[in-house]
C-alpha cells in the first residue's frame, strides 16, 4: 500500500540524543521542510531501535504512520539511512501493522499501573533470590511455582529483542500468537515457555513477593514491588510502521530464525 498520496506529505523528524542524528535531521529538515509530529502525515524517526519504541510510544494517540532510518546500532526495526530520494522511497514503501500489549500491573501497596508494550512485558527479580511466579492462562493455572530469575510476554515484533535473549521462539508477524518465555527457569527444570494465541489473557502471581521482590517492565517502563501483572493484547490500539520493500520486516524476522 502506498504511504503517500499525489501531493506531498508534511513530515516530522525525530532524532536520537547522538550527534550524528542530530546533524542529520537538521539536514533533513532543511532539505524536505518539517512540521511538528502533530501536524506531519508521516514521522521520520533517526536512530536506532530505541528511538523508534520512544517514537511509537509517543504516536500511540495519532497513529501516524513512521518511517525510521538507522543512525543506531542493531536498527531491526529501522530502514537504511540515506538522505536522497526520501519522497520517492516514502511513496514506495510497504505498510506493516503492529499491534501492542497491554500490561495491568498492581503494587504490592495496591496501586495499579496500565501500561502500553510493543516488544514485551517483563518480570524479573529485585534481590539476590530467585522469584516465585505462578502463571495462569486465560483463568486456569498452568504453572503454579515457577521459580526463575522472571518471565517475560512477547509480540511478534519483540521476538527477536530481549526473548530471543532469553532462549525464546522467533514470531512471524502473522503468526498470531505471542511468546511466553521464562527467564533462566530454575523449576520446573525442563520448562521452556510457551505459545500462546495472541488474544490470551496471562496472569503473572508473585508468589512470596516481600520476601522475593519482582519488578515488571512493558518497554522501558520499570514498575517495582508487584504482586500481580495481567498482559492483554491492546487490539485497541494499531501501530503503522514503513518500510523499504527490500527491507521489509516479516523478511527480516524469517531470515532472524536461520541466522548463524
Amino acid at each position: 500500500m502506498s504511504a503517500l498520496s499525489n501531493s506531498a506529505p508534511r513530515l516530522a523528524f525525530v532524532a536520537a540524543a547522538t550527534p550524528v542524528a542530530r546533524a542529520a535531521r537538521l539536514a533533513l529538515e532543511k532539505r524536505y521542510g518539517s512540521v511538528t509530529p502533530a501536524q506531519a502525515d508521516i514521522v521520520i524517526a533517526l536512530g536506532g531501535d530505541g528511538l523508534m519504541l520512544q517514537a511509537l510510544h509517543r504516536n500511540i494517540r495519532r497513529r501516524t504512520p513512521i518511517f525510521g532510518m538507522n543512525l543506531g546500532t542493531v536498527g531491526f526495526l529501522m530502514n537504511q539511512y540515506r538522505a536522497n530520494g526520501l519522497l520517492a522511497r516514502l511513496k514506495a514503501a510497504r505498510e506493516v501493522t503492529l499491534t501492542p500489549l497491554r500490561m495491568l500491573a498492581m503494587t504490592m501497596r495496591g496501586r495499579r499501573h496500565d501500561v502500553i508494550a510493543i516488544n514485551e512485558v517483563s518480570l524479573l527479580r529485585s534481590s539476590r533470590q530467585t522469584a516465585r511466579i505462578a502463571v495462569s492462562v486465560d483463568g486456569h493455572l498452568r504453572l503454579p511455582d515457577l521459580h526463575c530469575d522472571g518471565a517475560l510476554v512477547a509480540t511478534p515484533a519483540g521476538s527477536t529483542a530481549y526473548n530471543l535473549s532469553a532462549h525464546g521462539p522467533i514470531l512471524p508477524l502473522g503468526a498470531g500468537l505471542l511468546a511466553l518465555t521464562p527467564i533462566n527457569a530454575f523449576r520446573p527444570r525442563r520448562w521452556r515457555g510457551a505459545l500462546l494465541p495472541h488474544h490470551s489473557k496471562v496472569e503473572l502471581t508473585v508468589l512470596e513477593p516481600r520476601k522475593r521482590p519482582v519488578a515488571a517492565a512493558a518497554d522501558s517502563v520499570e514498575i517495582a514491588n508487584v504482586a500481580k501483572v495481567t498482559v492483554t493484547e491492546a487490539n485497541d490500539i494499531q501501530l503503522t510502521l514503513l518500510f523499504d520493500p527490500e527491507h521489509d520486516l516479516e523478511e527480516r524476522i524469517l531470515k532472524e530464525q536461520f541466522a548463524p
